[in-house]
């Protein structure tokens, strides 16, 4: 695949630069029995573990635990974490982590139980009112003052890459969607990726964050030129997220080429070690690739949807309240964006189809984009995704709201490869109704 690299020729205001940030990672069976170790080695006394009520008594947290004890490290464990963390929620862990007096944070759970601690740490570290940081225009977006306490994340999901990312992600209650909290400063210290927590991840979680990390990868791979950003700032003021650039189309491409092998696979037979623990990899690949390119249009469309949701659930997550998994609302909008965004790349569709194992063979350009939603629908069926955004119990009465939760999201929205109007994102909810 061509790189971007040779686009900053066509563009006098081109940034010449591009800046990669990640955590240090372990990857591998039984690391998060080294949880311990790496606290003795950052010096760590007093920590907070961050995990879910569902977590608590699990053995990821007693494994992460042990050793932390082990090592004499003093752990209090925080097991108040809302999957599809909210205002309230981001808030509550935040008082938690202020009051707790700790010198380190770790993290055991998915995306929301990462994002939580990495904003609980945050305002425990440097505390402000709670819009000052959250990303603007909904927020202030103002720049984190230095260095948080160190962070040890444990992902026992194989998808969100949250692990590798400066991206904390709540739904923000005043206006019923969701936004986030972005800074490089965000990413945590050290990763520990254990693939052996993929063996308790049941159907509907496995396939919510596989999509997950289907897209994280495609949004990489098809955003806007690192060269062609809209934000001029450059050295340390330059965007965690900055668009397609080498090194992220390297790793989103690897990353497909596993979901394409592997996800269905990882869905349907729990058992199957080595689809699972590909896929558990590919997740930490594309959360680094999209945390340096950015994501756009699919992403940017499924706040609103998350948001908006009425009278839904997936079994295998929480009971008692309307809950779209973040995955799922995210791959809902793929197919309709891919057809819409084509025409700026047709190429890298493409062979973002043939990396997912789509048939491309004889292909023209025109057809890039029904190429790669056809793969990504295939699929969404194999796994049993809902057949678009209908099946949520949306319709045509639901578009104008959805384009209202959509149209503030210019962190992502404007980090797709074309400018996109109120009237675009309108068409693009109405193509995401129904698929098949």
């Amino acid at each position: 695949m061509a790189c971007c690299h040779a686009d900053f020729a066509l563009t006098d205001a081109s940034d010449k630069a591009f800046t990669v940030g990640m955590s240090t990672f372990t990857f591998g069976h039984g690391c998060l029995g080294e949880a311990g170790d790496q606290a003795r080695e950052l010096g760590l006394r007093r920590v907070a573990l961050f995990t879910d009520a569902a977590l608590r008594d699990s053995a990821h947290v007693a494994t992460v635990s042990s050793s932390l004890a082990a090592a004499g490290v003093d752990v209090v464990i925080y097991d108040a974490v809302v999957v599809e963390p909210t205002t309230a929620s981001f808030k509550a862990a935040a008082k938690f982590a202020t009051e707790g007096g700790f010198d380190g944070y770790v993290s055991v759970g998915g995306g929301s139980v990462m994002d939580t601690c990495k904003a609980a740490n945050l305002y425990a570290t440097y505390p402000a009112e709670f819009m000052t940081y959250v990303n603007a225009p909904i927020g202030a977006g103002q720049k984190v003052p230095g260095p948080v306490k160190p962070h040890i994340a444990c992902p026992t999901t194989a998808g969100t890459g949250s692990e590798t990312t400066g991206i904390a992600i709540f739904n923000l209650t005043e206006i019923n969607a969701k936004t986030g909290i972005i800074s490089r400063r965000l990413i945590p210290t050290v990763a520990l990726i254990d693939p052996d927590v993929t063996r308790t991840l049941g159907k509907n979680v496995m396939a919510a964050s596989g999509f997950d990390c289907m897209s994280h990868a495609l949004e990489s791979l098809t955003a806007r030129a690192w060269p062609r950003r809209q934000n001029p700032a450059r050295g340390a003021s330059r965007p965690v997220s900055q668009g397609a650039n080498p090194f992220s189309d390297a790793l989103a491409s690897e990353a497909l080429k596993a979901v394409g092998k592997f996800l269905v696979r990882a869905v349907n037979d729990a058992s199957d070690v080595e689809a699972r623990t590909e896929m558990m990899y590919a997740a930490t690949q594309a959360g680094i690739a999209f945390n340096a390119a950015g994501c756009h249009l699919p992403h940017g469309l499924s706040y609103a949807v998350s948001g908006l949701a009425r009278d839904f659930h997936v079994p295998g997550y929480p009971e008692g309240k309307t809950l779209v998994p973040h995955g799922m609302a995210v791959v809902l909008n793929n197919p309709s964006v891919w057809r819409y965004t084509a025409p700026c790349a047709p190429e890298r569709h493409i062979r973002a189809a043939a990396f997912l194992g789509g048939e491309t063979r004889g292909a023209m350009l025109e057809d890039a984009g029904e190429a790669l939603a056809g793969r990504v629908i295939e699929l969404m069926r194999a796994a049993g995704m809902p057949n678009g955004l209908a099946e949520l119990g949306f319709g045509s009465e639901d578009i104008d709201a959805l384009a209202n939760g959509a149209e503030p999201q210019y962190r992502v929205i404007r980090n797709a490869p074309k400018e996109v109007s109120r009237d675009d994102l309108k068409s693009l909810f109405g193509s995401a109704m129904r698929y098949w």
